[in-house]
């Protein structure tokens, strides 16, 4: 048997494989073995340009040296000790973490829970929430087309009710209003309402920005009627849109704060912050993770914040989401790019972002189709000017020959 023949064979013995696998998600397109950077290779060793990152996880591009390095020096020496004891590096990377969210000022603000996606994240958020207004005060307020987390609780936030259809009945005390509407807020903050949970930025939502003074009022309306105001930056957090957090460009000071996708660059590991004096709800025994904190992630946490601080993410990606930006105004059949920073959507004129996003990847760039007529990008923080351009060069090329465009 031939070289390539044995690779084919072997190639087809790992797709086939696949049937030991929950059908929770489509077969892939394709299969992909290593990274470097911004590129991607597949079982045949073709090169992928990545301007989605796992869906905006892997924020220092593919196996980065510094993230590589800090694991498996941590893999050799500590994995797993469970929270029963202590661990070095969880008070280190939480004080980071509180430094960042409070603008760099250095002053104690927060605690962190560690646990392991940003799902969980949101649930931590949603018990202390809960634990905090105490009894009698429970329900949630959320968005319409928001997304939260696939467990029943983050699902019964997610403001999608066809996500939500198979897995009824939900959770109760949940409430959702439309995104940017101060008014529709107002209305159902009563005094059953513990807190309020938004995303700055809906980036599975569409990457929907809302007005520049939505948030600020929604912080004006949780402070008067004494309920948290609680932020998911598990997608725009750490650098994503020019800010180590999205609501750090209005000034904003949440209440609570979950984060996850890019903080270990592909480990995984989340976090919730919370004010000192929200974070004191929880007792020992009120929440917990068997994995949450462990050092193996955390090892991969501490790299990956060290490393953005070093390369300045929040300024590259203000500067390379500049220049993505204007070039997605130039393509064929744009009509409109929404976003911040490197996290940005083509809105196009007509329903084929999904049939955009399969040409793409034929051609060697993964970008995904966030709504059907919408295409989401984005690439690591350290993306490369060069590659901006491969990119914008493969996808115009696609757009311009996509049947079904308006013409």
């Amino acid at each position: 048997m031939s070289a390539d023949a044995a690779a084919a064979a072997e190639g087809a013995l790992r797709v086939e494989g696949r049937q030991f696998l929950m059908r929770t998600y489509p077969e892939p397109p394709v299969t992909f073995e290593r990274g470097q950077g911004t590129v991607l290779y597949d079982a045949e060793g073709r090169p992928y340009l990545d301007f989605i990152t796992g869906l905006a996880v892997v924020s220092l591009g593919h196996a980065h040296p510094a993230v590589a390095e800090a694991v498996a020096v941590q893999a050799a020496t500590l994995c797993h000790v469970s929270n029963l004891y202590g661990n070095a590096l969880a008070p280190e990377v939480a004080r980071t973490l509180d430094r960042l969210i409070n603008g760099g000022t250095g002053q104690a603000g927060g605690q962190v829970f560690f646990c392991n996606s940003g799902a969980e994240a949101n649930e931590c958020a949603l018990k202390l929430a809960r634990r905090w207004a105490g009894g009698g005060r429970h329900v949630v307020i959320s968005a319409e087309n928001s997304f939260h987390g696939r467990t029943l609780a983050t699902l019964t936030a997610t403001g999608q009710p066809d996500k939500q259809a198979p897995f009824r009945p939900l959770p109760e005390g949940f409430v959702h209003v439309p995104y940017d509407d101060v008014a529709a807020l107002s209305e159902a903050l009563d005094d059953t309402v513990a807190a309020v949970l938004l995303e700055p930025l809906q980036g599975e939502g569409g990457v929907v920005v809302p007005s520049s003074d939505y948030l600020g009022a929604v912080r004006a309306l949780c402070t008067e009627r004494n309920a948290l105001l609680m932020l998911d930056e598990v997608q725009t957090g750490l650098g994503r849109t020019g800010h180590w957090f999205a609501f750090q460009a209005q000034g904003l000071e949440p209440d609570v704060v979950t984060m996850a996708k890019a903080l270990g660059n592909g480990m995984p590991v989340g976090a919730c912050w919370a004010r000192a004096e929200v974070a004191a709800a929880f007792g020992p025994g009120d929440h917990g993770s068997t994995f949450g904190g462990q050092p193996l992630a955390l090892a991969a946490a501490r790299a990956t914040l060290a490393t953005m601080e070093t390369e300045d993410v929040c300024g590259r990606a203000q500067r390379a989401g500049a220049c993505l930006s204007a070039g997605l105004q130039g393509l064929p059949h744009v009509t409109a790019v929404r976003g911040s920073g490197l996290l940005l959507a083509a809105q196009l004129d007509a329903p084929v972002a999904k049939e955009a996003a399969a040409t793409a990847l034929e051609r060697g760039l993964l970008v995904n189709a966030v709504r059907p007529d919408a295409v989401r990008m984005a690439p690591p923080l350290l993306v490369r000017d060069e590659e901006i351009d491969e990119a914008l060069t493969v996808l115009g090329g696609v757009l311009d020959e996509l049947p079904g465009a308006a013409g």
